[in-house]
């Protein structure tokens, strides 16, 4: 992926998505070559993306019987 992926694209997504989302980009920035547009894009994305999990709601706890 060589674009770069904002916060508000993020919004809607839900941890679980958010989670893979990250996999993905940080296996695309093993990949990337150094001092390219692509890394570059791929550690802005992977911080926007941590910030996004760091400021979800937390999924309630079921309760038990």
């Amino acid at each position: 992926m060589s674009r770069l992926i904002v916060s508000s694209e993020l919004q809607r997504l839900s941890l679980t998505e958010l989670w893979a989302l990250h996999a993905k980009i940080c296996d695309d920035l093993i990949r990337s070559p150094a001092d390219s547009a692509e890394r570059r894009n791929a550690l802005a994305s992977l911080e926007n993306i941590r910030r996004a999990i760091n400021t979800s709601k937390p999924m309630p706890r079921l309760r038990g019987p």
